[in-house]
């Protein structure tokens, strides 16, 4: 059977915000739902195990330390932050999130389904702050940061997004991680030359993880170890 615009039933749009970085926009497609950022698809709930990744690979990173801090940049879909607090090693989550429409969504909204046991474990923090100045003032330290709020360091969503990727913004994140500590980075494919900006920045055990997906090529993980 041909091909035809019958066929095709297009997302239904369930929320519109504009945020301090421009327009942010909740919609569902089917069964999933999928955040869109200024025209530009950030996430959906499809899968997650990339998500899910990023914070077991830091996890894994730090070894055995007790109760060890965890900061996510960026609760998206929420997969990250469900993970993470389903984990009993994590003795305290905190999430920075800059758009107060995806907190909304996730307080009282659509994406609740995903991370209604988190937001409601004791050990979760959500901070509404832009993630590049929360590190640069934040007087927190953390053991690992789990940062996804681009699509990688090569493809930010926002111009402002780009220090983080800077020596500049790497020396804010070994600045908050305490001795030791992890720094992963989500990207949807690798970047040589932010793994080489992370060894001039002071990071050791600089490497790059693929993570299988349903469909496309793999994402990955930027994994980084902090000064001692």
């Amino acid at each position: 059977m041909p091909f035809t615009s019958a066929s095709y039933e297009p997302p239904e749009v369930l929320d519109r915000r504009e945020g301090p970085h421009g327009e942010v926009v909740l919609r569902r497609h089917g069964a999933l739902l999928q955040i869109i950022a200024n025209g530009c698809f950030l996430m959906d709930t499809s899968d997650g195990r990339s998500e899910r990744r990023l914070v077991d690979a830091a996890a894994e990173a730090l070894g055995t330390r007790e109760a060890p801090h965890l900061l996510i940049g960026g609760l998206g879909v929420g997969f990250s932050l469900a993970h993470a607090a389903a984990d009993p090693r994590w003795g305290r989550v905190a999430v920075v999130e800059r758009e107060r429409a995806i907190v909304d969504w996730h307080r009282d909204g659509p994406l609740a389904a995903v991370s209604e046991a988190a937001l409601a474990d004791p050990r979760t923090e959500i901070v509404e702050a832009d993630l590049v100045a929360h590190l640069r003032e934040t007087s927190a330290t953390y053991d690992a940061l789990c940062l996804d709020i681009d699509n990688g360091p090569d493809w930010t969503v926002t111009e402002g997004n780009d220090g983080l990727y800077t020596p500049a913004g790497l020396a804010d994140c070994a600045r908050v991680l305490r001795p030791g500590g992890v720094l992963a980075v989500w990207s949807a494919q690798p970047s040589p030359d932010f793994e080489e900006t992370l060894r001039n920045a002071g990071f050791r055990q600089v490497r790059t993880e693929e993570i299988p997906v349903a469909r496309g090529v793999p994402d990955v993980v930027h994994l980084a170890v902090g000064p001692a």
